[in-house]
């Protein structure tokens, strides 16, 4: 299946990383739902889940017949309704999770069958960003630099507010045709609280995970890092698009291990990245509770004094939080299933209080 030459631009494609199994988020996302359902499934965050929220952010910069979705078999009870109507093409069903590197391997695979001379830009579908008009900003260029530099991945870098010790973190070194694109000097993936520190006094940034390049040259770096399972996705290349695809790959699949691209591939292979420094995102890996409440503070206006982002109970009645058209209310009383009338509005029972959260229409 090749993909029609046009234009550059018609060579970028999308790649939605959502296979996850969203473990450290489960005890919110299964309070939220009543099942263990995986993260990127979820409205965590207002009324669209993770996904569509990613899917929407992600359409601003490539239409979805160049978008494409990785999703591990398991979470297809999860997931069905949500790519309902999409191309079959688009839609890598892996037969299970075994981490990023095996995902975004696969997907390269088969996106090479489609244009060699892909661009693509790998999205993980459970982050948050306040800012969708500076995202698509900084994605058009990392597109643009990936073009510019086709033998380089470029990283979107976001700068530290923290000694963040869960996420990957970016040295920058030389900078390309511009200062805001500089190669990699070195990528550390989850430090010691030590080294994050020095890491942070030194000027490098946390890795969104957002990664864009040529699909040769993600594959020339990874085949550097990890030859050998390079080798075994090659070996079924010839089944790619065929009724044997799916036997092919549960057998492929069925002896690997689990592989991190972040720890096996970026930081073993730093000479072949660049990174974008991009400011103003408001970026969150949406990986923990804790995360998730952090946002909602920010959000807020005000708070009631107590309120704390550790499943902790607050002081006072509740805590208001106001943002433009989104009103959002912690009640404390487990029996006390408040509702508020109107349109949108929605009632959860958390742990500790309910959660109530009442979506207004510019009211």
């Amino acid at each position: 299946m090749k993909f029609k030459e046009r234009n550059s631009r018609d060579h970028r494609w999308a790649l939605i990383l959502a296979g996850g199994d969203g473990t450290r988020l489960l005890p919110l996302t299964r309070t939220i739902t009543g099942d263990d359902w995986p993260k990127q499934f979820c409205a965590v965050m207002g009324d669209e889940t993770l996904l569509q929220q990613t899917r929407r952010r992600v359409q601003r910069l490539v239409p979805p017949s160049r978008t494409l979705l990785v999703l591990t078999k398991a979470h297809q009870p999860f997931f069905s309704d949500e790519v309902a109507g999409m191309p079959a093409s688009r839609v890598l069903i892996q037969p299970s999770n075994k981490g990023t590197a095996p995902a975004i391997l696969y997907s390269l695979l088969r996106l090479r069958e489609m244009d060699p001379n892909g661009i693509v830009a790998f999205f993980p579908s459970a982050h948050h960003f306040s800012d969708d008009d500076a995202f698509s900003r900084y994605i058009d260029s990392a597109y643009a630099a990936a073009e510019g530099r086709p033998e380089m991945v470029v990283l979107l870098g976001i700068p530290p507010e923290t000694r963040e010790l869960e996420y990957g973190w970016i040295e920058p070194g030389t900078p390309l045709e511009t200062d805001t694109v500089c190669r990699v000097r070195g990528f550390w993936e989850k430090p010691s609280g030590v080294l994050a520190s020095s890491l942070m006094e030194r000027g490098c940034l946390w890795n969104s995970f957002v990664l864009v390049g040529c699909v040769h040259a993600f594959l020339s770096l990874i085949r550097r890092a990890l030859p050998t399972l390079v080798e075994l996705f090659e070996s079924i290349r010839s089944s790619l698009f065929t009724v044997a695809e799916r036997s092919a790959l549960c057998e492929l699949y069925s002896g690997i291990g689990g592989t991190s691209f972040s720890r096996e591939v970026l930081s073993a292979q730093p000479n072949g990245l660049a990174v974008l420094c991009a400011t103003g995102l408001g970026w969150s890996d949406l990986g923990e509770p804790s995360r998730v409440y952090a946002i909602l503070e920010r959000k807020c206006v005000q708070t009631a004094q107590g309120f704390r982002t550790d499943y902790g109970e607050m002081g006072g009645r509740f805590a208001g939080m106001q943002r433009g058209s989104e009103c959002t209310r912690f009640h404390r009383s487990r029996q006390n299933r408040a509702f508020l009338g109107g349109h949108g509005a929605r009632c959860l029972n958390w742990p500790q209080f309910n959660f109530v959260k009442e979506v207004r229409n510019n009211v």
